[in-house]
C-alpha cells in the first residue's frame, strides 16, 4: 500500500454559491496601481520639470522678500468703534462696571503716575461719566452728603449700637 503525505487540509466542505464561470471578476476600486521605478524611456525625455527649471533664474535661497519694511511704526488711524447703548442709564452703569477704569483710578488715587494712553482713557471717561450724570440729574456730591457723620459711625462701630438700646426693656418683672 503506497504511503500517503499527511496534509491538514481538507477537502471542500459543501457545495460553492456559485460556479466559477458565473462569479464576476474584480473591478478595479480606484486604487492606482504603485509604480516602481521612472517610465520607459524617461532618462532620455526631457520632463516638464526640468523645463521650468531651465527657465527660471538660479535664484538664492538666502535673500529674502524684497518687500520694503516700514521702519517706524504707524499710529492706528482707525479708532476702536464705540459701544452703543440704547440708555444713558445702561451706559452710565457700564461705565461704572468698567474693570480697567476703576483699576486706572484706583492708581491715581495711590498716587501712581499713569502713561499719556491711560491718563486719556481716564479723562475721557471721567468726562462722559460726569455729563451722562447731568443728562440723569445725579449729583456726584449729593451722594456724598447724604451719609451723615452718626450713621457712619453707627455702621463702622458696631458697639454704638448696644449703647444706644435701653436693657429695662427687656426684663420681665
Amino acid at each position: 500500500m503506497p504511503r500517503r503525505k499527511k496534509s491538514r487540509k481538507i477537502g471542500q466542505i459543501g457545495v460553492p454559491s456559485a460556479p466559477k464561470e458565473a462569479r464576476k471578476p474584480k473591478e478595479p476600486s480606484g486604487k492606482l496601481k504603485k509604480r516602481k521605478g521612472n517610465a520607459p524611456g524617461s532618462r532620455h525625455s526631457v520632463s516638464e520639470e526640468m523645463v521650468r527649471a531651465a527657465n527660471k533664474p538660479n535664484m538664492d535661497p538666502r535673500v529674502g522678500s524684497k518687500k520694503p519694511i516700514p521702519l517706524i511704526v504707524a499710529e492706528q488711524s482707525t479708532p476702536a468703534p464705540k459701544k452703543i447703548y440704547f440708555t444713558p442709564a445702561q451706559e452710565l452703569e457700564a461705565l461704572e462696571n468698567d474693570s480697567r477704569l476703576s483699576s486706572l483710578l484706583d492708581k491715581v488715587e495711590r498716587k501712581i503716575k499713569l502713561s499719556a494712553a491711560d491718563q486719556e482713557f481716564v479723562d475721557s471717561s471721567m468726562a462722559r461719566h460726569k455729563e451722562l450724570c447731568s443728562m440723569l440729574g445725579i449729583n456726584a456730591e449729593d451722594d456724598d452728603e447724604s451719609v451723615t457723620d452718626a450713621d457712619s459711625a453707627a455702621e463702622t462701630d458696631p458697639f454704638a449700637q448696644l449703647d444706644a438700646i435701653d436693657m429695662d426693656e427687656f426684663k420681665d418683672e
